[in-house]
C-alpha cells in the first residue's frame, strides 16, 4: 500500500495517501462484516442455530487473535485452514471423477454428431 498511497499522493497533490488510507480500512471493515455473515449462515446451516453464538465468539477470538499475533504465525495459520478448506472439495473431485469423464465422453460424441446448434 506504501507504492499506492506515493502513486496517488504524485496525482492528487496531497491528499492521495488520505485516499489509500480511507480506502484501505473501508476495504478491511467490510471484509469483516462480509466473511462474519457469510459464516454466521453456513454454522447455521450446518449445525443448526445454537451455533451462531459459538461461531460469533470464535470469530471475533480470531479477529483478536489476528491483531495482536505475529504476522508469520497469521499467515502459516491462514495456510492451514486455506488447505483443511481444500480436502473436502479434492475428495468430491476424486469421487466425481469418474462421473466427469463419462459425461465429457457423451458430450464430445454428441458434439461430433451435430446434436447442437451453432450460435452466431
Amino acid at each position: 500500500s506504501a507504492l499506492t498511497a506515493h502513486a496517488f499522493e504524485k496525482g492528487l497533490f496531497g491528499y492521495g495517501q488520505y485516499l489509500v488510507g480511507f480506502g484501505i480500512v473501508f476495504f478491511a471493515y467490510s471484509t469483516l462484516i462480509a466473511w462474519s455473515y457469510y459464516g454466521d449462515r453456513c454454522a447455521e446451516y450446518l449445525f443448526g442455530e445454537k451455533a451462531i453464538p459459538v461461531y460469533r465468539w470464535i470469530y471475533v477470538g480470531c479477529i483478536t487473535i489476528g491483531a495482536v499475533g505475529g504476522l508469520q504465525v497469521i499467515w502459516t495459520i491462514a495456510d492451514i485452514f486455506n488447505a483443511l478448506m481444500a480436502i473436502p472439495n479434492l475428495i468430491g473431485l476424486l469421487l466425481l471423477s469418474g462421473v466427469v469423464a463419462r459425461e465429457t465422453k457423451r458430450y464430445c460424441e454428441r458434439l461430433k454428431r451435430g446434436d447442437f446448434k451453432r450460435q452466431k
